[in-house]
């Protein structure tokens, strides 16, 4: 996993649109934001896995295979809105089983983008109520393990004034002392 500010240059988001000189961001940062992170190799990855997962309550899991091959004529459609800005009602947690990808995360309250590179071993959760994005990068793959406390579902409210407003985000901000 490798963090840092986004550039907002125009371009293709699968490219990793890193400054020029970089601006890393540190893991302390992250978890500022109530984003956690952790690195476990892939070989025995199930203990660890399963740990996390009784810890943290998580009961449920999946694999999604983000790939024109994984997800057929739904591919072009399901990449534009995984990109679209959003936010979650449930933690979204995501085990990096082979391929790559990016997490874009808004820092609060700057309201800028970290881009989050995320490879095999990579495990990442992005808390609910923070507005985030995702895409492939140029490989355009990429296998993920999805834990869920519950049913298996992924429900995007993208960003606008009603979302602003969404318990969750409201949860959300007090977490990171934003809001009181």
């Amino acid at each position: 996993m490798r963090a840092y500010y986004y550039d907002n240059l125009p371009g293709d988001q699968r490219l990793p649109h890193d400054a020029i000189p970089s601006q890393p961001v540190s893991l302390d940062t992250l978890k500022s934001l109530n984003v956690d992170y952790w690195s476990i190799p892939i070989e025995g990855y199930e203990t660890k896995i399963n740990e996390i997962a009784k810890e943290r309550d998580y009961k449920n899991r999946d694999e999604i295979n983000i790939s024109k091959e994984g997800l057929g004529d739904a591919y072009e459609e399901k990449i534009k809105g995984f990109f679209r800005e959003h936010m979650h009602e449930d933690e979204e947690i995501r085990y990096i089983l082979s391929g790559s990808g990016f997490f874009d995360v808004r820092e609060t309250p700057s309201d800028v983008w970290v881009r989050i590179a995320v490879e095999p071993g990579d495990l990442l959760v992005i808390p609910s109520g923070i507005y985030h994005r995702f895409t492939l990068d140029e490989r355009n793959n990429i296998r993920a393990l999805r834990l869920f406390k519950d049913e298996a579902k992924w429900v995007p409210h993208n960003r606008g004034d009603e979302t602003d407003a969404n318990p969750y985000r409201l949860d959300y901000l007090k977490k990171i002392g934003i809001m009181a």
